[in-house]
């Protein structure tokens, strides 16, 4: 049986980018998304080529719907090789100062984001096979020593530190059970998200992920960018 891998928020921009490269090198997809309609219209535009697109809705900051989602792969026995936490939101226009920003935006962006992250892999934990791998998207925006992030969105920034922290605590956690997790900076892409500015193709963006989740890479608890090593 093909490998099968789960990536969240994949129903646009690098997390459909990254469904799209690993179903070309022949794994099994499982796309997930909050939005019915949108995750919907993107399995059908990626079943035309590949036909081995499952569809998962699930919201990454509902309980509930975790839980219902984890119970439906377990209802058709599918087991996971590879976790790519890949949905966030970015609140553009009102996440601006840490001094003016309304806390329930700010505890909205953390939930989701990190959050929504750590509880995805402890209800998915139980369907994964070992070896396996989890990848976790984060940003150069999260890093303490890079300065990319300065003065930019700082509770979605806050968001992917604590992503990075995750990613770190796991990796201590994670490795009795064979299992390796690390986070990825894609870069800034051109995305809904990163905007038509960005200085990145998308498929430049997927590219780290899509390596972590394919190649002989058995490291774990590491930030990386381009292949490389990033630091924290």
């Amino acid at each position: 049986m093909n490998r099968t891998i789960l990536i969240t928020g994949a129903n646009r921009g690098i997390g459909f980018e990254t469904a799209k490269q690993l179903a070309q090198m022949g794994y099994q997809i499982v796309l997930s998304a909050r939005n019915k309609q949108k995750l919907d219209d993107a399995v059908q535009l990626l079943s035309k080529e590949y036909p081995d697109i499952i569809g998962l809705q699930m919201d990454i900051s509902d309980e509930k719907s975790l839980n219902a989602a984890a119970a439906t792969l377990m209802q058709q026995n599918i087991k996971l090789d590879v976790l790519i936490n890949n949905a966030a939101i970015l609140l553009r226009g009102i996440d601006t100062s840490l001094l003016s920003n309304e806390i329930s935006m700010i505890e909205q962006v953390i939930d989701n984001n990190s959050i929504g992250t750590l509880a995805v892999i402890r209800t998915f934990f139980p369907l994964m096979n070992k070896p396996g791998r989890i990848i976790n998207v984060s940003s150069g925006g999260g890093s303490l020593t890079d300065t990319i992030g300065s003065g930019f969105a700082p509770a979605y920034c806050i968001s992917k530190t604590l992503i990075n922290g995750i990613t770190k605590q796991f990796s201590f956690e994670l490795e009795k059970h064979q299992i390796t997790i690390n986070s990825v900076c894609p870069g800034w892409v051109r995305t809904d998200m990163g905007g038509p500015g960005a200085d990145r193709s998308v498929e430049k963006g997927a590219e780290t992920i899509v390596w972590l989740a394919s190649a002989e890479v058995n490291e774990t608890g590491k930030f990386w960018r381009d292949k490389e090593v990033n630091n924290w």
